[in-house]
C-alpha cells in the first residue's frame, strides 16, 4: 500500500510540475509575442496570395494589412487578377459566379490562418494548457488540439532563445471542409518577427492557396 501511495504522489508531483513548467513557457512566449506585436502596429504590409485549383494557379489576390488605432488587425483586399479566359453571356455569368464562389472560399480559408497566426493571450495560455511540448535543437515545439473548432489541431516552434514563432502547423474546419495550413515566420534586421508564407491545402475544392507577405513598410506617425 505505501508503494502504491509513493508511485502516485510521484505521479502527481511529476505532472503539477510538468503543468508549472508549461504554464511559465505559455507566460514567457506570450508576453515575447506581445511584445513583438507591439512593434509590428508600427508596420503596414500586403499579402499576395497565388490560388491553385488542380495545380494550376487561377486567381490572385492582393491584401492590405495593417493594425487600427484601436490595436486591431485590419484587412483589406485591393485587387484580384484571374488567369482564366472570360466567356461570353451565360456561360460568361456562370463563370463569373462560380469564380466569385472560389474566391470567397479562398478568403475565408486566409482568414482562418489569420486566427492561428495572430493567436490573443487567452488563446494562447489555453492552448499551452492542454498542449504536448517538447524540446529539440533550440527549438520548443507544442502541439495541442480543439483551439478554435472540435477535433482541430496546431503545431507550433518557438525560438528557445527568443520565445517568438519560428513555424505553425495547423489542420483545422471551414465549414465541414478539411484545411491544412503552414505559416513560417522571419525577422526583420531589427529583431522583429513577422510571418513570411503561408501555405494552404483544401483538398475538398482541390485548392492550395501560396500566401506571401511582402513591401512592409513603418507607418507615418
Amino acid at each position: 500500500m505505501k508503494n502504491i501511495l509513493f508511485i502516485l504522489l510521484t505521479f502527481l508531483s511529476v505532472l503539477v510540475y510538468a503543468q508549472s513548467g508549461n504554464e511559465k513557457l505559455a507566460l514567457a512566449i506570450s508576453n515575447a509575442d506581445d511584445a513583438n506585436t507591439e512593434k509590428l502596429k508600427a508596420y503596414a504590409w500586403k499579402r499576395k496570395s497565388d490560388i491553385s485549383i488542380n495545380g494550376e494557379v487561377k486567381l490572385t489576390i492582393y491584401t492590405e494589412f495593417s493594425f487600427d488605432a484601436q490595436g486591431k488587425l485590419q484587412a483589406k483586399i485591393t485587387d484580384a487578377d484571374s488567369d482564366v479566359k472570360q466567356k461570353r453571356g451565360l456561360r460568361g455569368r456562370a463563370q463569373r459566379s462560380a469564380a466569385e464562389d472560389k474566391a470567397d472560399y479562398a478568403s475565408k480559408a486566409l482568414e482562418l490562418s489569420t486566427a492561428y497566426t495572430f493567436m490573443t493571450k487567452g488563446q494562447l495560455l489555453d492552448f499551452f494548457g492542454k498542449a504536448t511540448v517538447s524540446e529539440k535543437d533550440g527549438l520548443v515545439e507544442a502541439t495541442g488540439e480543439n483551439i478554435y473548432v472540435k477535433g482541430d489541431k496546431l503545431t507550433i516552434w518557438v525560438d528557445k532563445n527568443t520565445n517568438l514563432y519560428t513555424k505553425k502547423k495547423f489542420s483545422s474546419l471551414l465549414g465541414k471542409d478539411a484545411v491544412d495550413g503552414e505559416i513560417n515566420y522571419e525577422k526583420f534586421s531589427s529583431g522583429v518577427n513577422h510571418g513570411s508564407t503561408t501555405v494552404l491545402n483544401m483538398p475538398a475544392q482541390k485548392m492550395k492557396i501560396d500566401a506571401k507577405n511582402q513591401d512592409y513598410s513603418q507607418k507615418v506617425k
